[in-house]
């Protein structure tokens, strides 16, 4: 298991909260952002309150000693086994999606009495077919992404600056901030990349085609932020001799998503209060993987910090949009319950031009929710009531 220094603080707290409630609390991610070690950080917090380690059974899905229990039969059969008489026993399987037919087993061990079932999984399929169908209202999603930067600088220290460099040019894979060298680095990014493409879609999804394949991974990255289709994404590919069909890039895109290398950002459309199902956003889950696949962001600065504010926003619960409204757009629309907030991200806003091409959009919206321009100036402009930020001390925890 890898060494992770800085407790998941906001994960835990969801986890205790759901704690011995009668539902089964999957945690979902890309590979290697953290799950293993969040679980262990739990079990941790688990037997700081008292609860005895017999009463812990953790396996470890991927690790070469369970290969006889991805069989459900003998998953179900160990389980079973381990259950403790008259109190809960605390049941975590990590990589739950390497047993085929797992949902058999987790359903059986739910039915049984003072069971608390934690799974986590690298593949959003994880939530659906016979699984979700069968645990409606019986199951909390967890979705944990890899550190924010209020994470990355707490697990560094340092100078805030210096870890603003690293974390906007590699992102924030928690082992990765531990390996000094570059090349070292490229390499355990590599090896997390290619464990994603061949077993979490290749293998799962049947798919042949390994270089079409990769050449829409890149062409995403390149184009994060970016409104797009898969009819755009195949003719690109297509003029640049790679030939595809929209079919064929629709497919890929959703199992992107499904292996949370891609996350997908809709349209809203603010005067007429609907989704709209064109020309969406995607954004990537980290921008290590964009390093390792187009070099150093040198360029694209505003849709990388675009990217970066996304996830983040992710992170703190919301469901994000991308707002329309008459001939501008917003860039994110951050909704959770009846709250709402709007934001526009942009390096920077000193130039009058700038900052009045950033604030138009927004002076269009009607409504009293608050607005806010993010941007890595330092001195705080306002106007009409609508804010700017410094992204990076947003990061760190402003609203």
């Amino acid at each position: 298991m890898e060494k992770l220094l800085v407790e998941r603080k906001n994960y835990l707290n969801h986890l205790l909260q759901a704690k011995d409630k009668h539902m089964i609390k999957v945690i979902t991610g890309v590979r290697r952002c953290g799950k293993s070690t969040l679980l262990a950080q739990f079990q941790q917090i688990l037997l700081s309150q008292g609860v005895h380690e017999e009463q812990i059974l953790s396996i470890h899905l991927d690790w070469i000693e369970s290969e006889p229990l991805l069989e459900y039969h003998a998953l179900y059969d160990h389980i079973k086994g381990h259950l403790q008489r008259g109190c809960t026993t605390y049941i975590f399987l990590d990589e739950i999606q390497l047993v085929p037919n797992f949902q058999k087993a987790v359903l059986s061990i739910f039915e049984q009495e003072n069971a608390d079932i934690y799974l986590t999984g690298s593949n959003a399929g994880l939530l659906s077919g016979e699984l979700a169908t069968l645990l409606s209202g019986r199951y909390m999603e967890l979705s944990l992404f890899p550190l924010s930067f209020a994470e990355y600088c707490e697990l560094r220290g340092g100078d805030q600056a210096d870890n603003w460099k690293e974390y906007f040019s590699w992102g924030g894979f928690p082992y990765l901030s531990q390996i000094p060298a570059e090349d070292i680095r490229l390499d355990y990014l590599s090896g997390i990349y290619h464990t994603v493409l061949m077993k979490d879609i290749m293998e799962r999804r049947s798919i042949q085609d390994a270089s079409k394949l990769k050449n829409v991974v890149k062409f995403m990255l390149d184009n994060i932020g970016n409104p797009t289709s898969a009819k755009k994404i195949a003719d690109t590919l297509t003029s640049n001799g790679h030939k595809t069909v929209s079919s064929t890039i629709d497919q890929y895109l959703q199992t992107l998503c499904d292996a949370f290398i891609l996350y997908p950002c809709s349209r809203y459309d603010i005067h007429g209060k609907q989704h709209l199902k064109t020309m969406q956003k995607y954004y990537t889950v980290d921008m290590g993987f964009r390093r390792l696949l187009l070099g150093n962001p040198g360029r694209d600065i505003g849709h990388i910090l675009e990217n970066i504010v996304f996830l983040e926003l992710l992170r703190r619960g919301y469901q994000v949009h991308i707002g329309k409204i008459g001939s501008f757009e917003i860039d994110f629309i951050a909704q959770r319950g009846s709250s709402r907030i709007y934001y526009q991200v942009s390096a920077s806003i000193i130039d009058p031009t700038t900052f009045q091409r950033e604030i138009r959009p927004l002076k269009q919206i009607q409504d009293n929710y608050p607005k806010f321009i993010l941007s890595l100036d330092d001195l705080p402009l306002e106007e009409d009531g609508i804010l700017q930020k410094n992204i990076i001390e947003w990061l760190r925890g402003g609203s």
